[in-house]
Parts: C-alpha cells; sequence; structure tokens
C-alpha cells in the first residue's frame, strides 16, 4: 500500500511539472527535413525607415530616446537688418555694415566661423569677390555669387537644427505638405529654398546668417591657449660700499 501512494504522488509530480506555466512557455516543435520543406516561409520583418537629426543620428518615433524633436528657430529673422536690442546688438549693426558694404568680407567670415580650417577665409573671400565683380560687370547685378554662397545657409541649418524656408512656409499655411514623402525629398525642397532666399535676398541672408553664427560659434580667433611667458631675471651687478 505504501509503495502504491508513493507511486500516485510521484505522478502527480510528474503532473504538475508537465502543467507549469513556465515549461508551456518554452516549448519548442521540432520538425524533420520533409516538414521542414513543406513548412510556410516566414518574410523577416520590413526594415524601418528613420528620419535624420541634424547631427547625422537616425531617429524614428522622433528622437534618440523617443522624444519628438523640433526645430529650432532663427535667432533673428530675414529682415531683422539691425538685430535685436541685446548684448550682440553693436555685433548685429557691424553684421548689417558688413553686408552692405563688403558681403565677401562677412561671407568669408562666416565660412571661417562655420570651418576653421586654414585658409578658410581667404579661400571664401576671394572666391567669391570673383563672382562679385564678374556678375556685377557682365550682368550689372551680383547673380553669380549666390551660386556659391547659398550652401553655407543649408551648413547652419543643418547643423544648429534650424526650421527651412519650406517648413515654415508648410506650418504656416499647410499647403506643401503633401508633395513630401520622406525626409530626402524634404531635404531637397528645403535646399531649393535657401538658394532662391541667396538669389532673391542675397544681402538679408548673408546678414542673418551672420547674426546666427556670432551668437552660437566662437571666432576662431578666441579659440587660441594663452601662453605664459616667462622672463629672465635681470642683470645683477655688485657694487662695492
Amino acid at each position: 500500500m505504501a509503495g502504491e501512494d508513493n507511486n500516485r504522488e510521484a505522478r502527480r509530480g510528474d503532473d504538475r511539472e508537465e502543467s507549469s506555466p513556465l515549461l508551456q512557455g518554452n516549448d519548442t516543435k521540432i520538425y524533420s527535413k520533409e516538414d521542414a520543406k513543406t513548412a510556410p516561409i516566414v518574410p523577416p520583418p520590413a526594415a524601418e525607415e528613420h528620419g535624420w537629426t541634424a547631427d547625422g543620428l537616425p531617429v524614428t518615433d522622433g528622437s534618440v530616446i523617443g522624444e519628438p524633436i523640433g526645430r529650432n528657430q532663427w535667432n533673428s529673422g530675414l529682415f531683422s537688418c539691425f538685430g535685436r536690442n541685446d548684448e550682440f546688438c553693436s555685433s548685429d549693426l557691424e553684421v548689417c555694415l558688413l553686408g552692405s558694404v563688403a558681403p565677401c568680407v562677412l561671407y568669408g567670415t562666416n565660412a571661417e566661423r562655420l570651418g576653421s580650417a586654414p585658409g578658410t577665409f581667404s579661400n571664401h573671400c576671394l572666391t567669391y569677390s570673383g563672382l562679385y565683380f564678374i556678375g556685377n560687370s557682365l550682368f550689372g547685378w551680383n547673380c553669380l555669387a549666390p551660386w556659391f554662397s547659398y550652401s553655407s545657409r543649408s551648413a547652419i541649418r543643418r547643423k544648429f537644427n534650424l526650421e527651412g524656408s519650406f517648413e515654415a512656409m508648410n506650418r504656416s499655411c499647410g499647403c506643401c505638405g503633401s508633395c513630401i514623402e520622406d525626409e530626402m525629398q524634404r531635404e531637397h525642397m528645403e535646399t531649393t529654398c535657401d538658394f532662391v532666399t541667396h538669389v532673391l535676398c542675397h544681402t538679408c541672408a548673408l546678414c542673418q546668417e551672420g547674426r546666427e553664427l556670432r551668437r552660437k560659434v566662437l571666432h576662431p580667433g578666441f579659440n587660441a591657449q594663452s601662453t605664459v611667458v616667462v622672463l629672465p631675471p635681470s642683470e645683477q651687478t655688485m657694487g662695492r660700499k
């Protein structure tokens, strides 16, 4: 009798183990070679389409941490020629003066703040000056330099994740969003708007970019490390008493 009771308890324990939810979740089916041929093929999950942030990081539903990324606004408007009455007021007036009198110098300083490689100012300033004089000599107005300078506006917009003209127009009237299918098309439209802005409002575009950079990027000349100059001791002479 004792032996039969022990066998019954052992069978109950086996039934409990087989009915455990932990064991049920780990059950796997073993297919033979013939079953593998007739088994349905499950396609892999489709790759998700990613957008891109200003720093080149892929995002899915907004940002890398799941929060939606909004575009930053320009620090000043396109036609805010005198800037704002703040601590950069004198710098804004300088930008306005350079853009009106010497746009080649303003464009060279903007390019120098964007990329502080040696010779950045001279290369961009001289190239802009040549296109400026050729355009004014042949066509009577500065129509060639914008073809060369509009890329700096696109670089500033991507670097600081700024709202472009196309996105601002779509946000205000909502008439252009239906023609954009992905991020690449949106970027092409923004680049086209940057070019049109430089052609139609060239001086104002250069001044707006200059104000934006002076508020966010230090001039490369201020990044130099301070040096300590050690002077030798003065010559000492022994005097007789």
